[in-house]
């Protein structure tokens, strides 16, 4: 993450977006550096018979959709808000002029980008291989771990609705939902109030 005040400094726009608002379509040329401010932002795509897959979601103080700017492609999904979302936004130029002037920054987006790419690796490897409670728990355990730095039991309350769960791991929210309750009878997570804990 990029501190705000240095964000402040540049003189990056701070632009609100309602509710399932779109940020950038699919194919769109990158141009800007995105960072949330407040709220939640959803990337997906979808297949020829109109099943969404999450590519990810991101919540306040992280970033999105920054690869393309790196290597001058289009974007490989869209953008979403999930809620009101307040976004800082850097123009392209300047956010590569800042992680030049920057190397802690500059470090800490390659540190990010390898983290994502470890993540879909993993999900790669799940969504042709694993059954779906090993699916879903590999995935908490990722979230909770690599994106959160939790380490405490069931100290991760899971951001994702069962339906973004399923979207994310090529499932039906129906085999979603038996699958954790399942992972709830043998302990390895824990629902209160609708909630799931890992």
């Amino acid at each position: 993450m990029i501190p705000t005040q240095l964000l402040h400094t540049i003189g990056s726009q701070v632009k609100t977006f309602a509710k399932d608002e779109l940020i950038f379509n699919e194919n769109d040329n990158a141009k800007n550096y995105y960072q949330i401010l407040s709220g939640a932002v959803k990337m997906s795509n979808f297949n020829d018979e109109g099943k969404e897959f999450i590519q990810g979601i991101f919540y306040k103080e992280q970033s999105f959709g920054e690869p393309p700017l790196f290597i001058d492609v289009k974007y490989p999904a869209h953008a979403i808000s999930l809620d009101e979302t307040q976004l800082f936004i850097v123009p392209k130029d300047e956010f590569l002029k800042l992680l030049q002037e920057n190397p802690d920054i500059h470090l800490y987006f390659t540190k990010t980008l390898a983290k994502r790419l470890y993540y879909k690796a993993i999900i790669a490897s799940e969504i042709s291989s694993q059954e779906p409670a090993h699916r879903i728990l590999r995935f908490l355990d990722y979230l909770k771990n690599d994106v959160y730095n939790i380490t405490n039991s069931f100290a991760f309350e899971v951001p994702y609705t069962r339906q973004q769960i399923a979207d994310t791991l090529g499932l039906r929210v129906e085999t979603t939902i038996r699958a954790i309750k399942n992972l709830e009878k043998q302990g390895k997570v824990k629902i209160v109030k609708r909630k799931v804990f890992r």
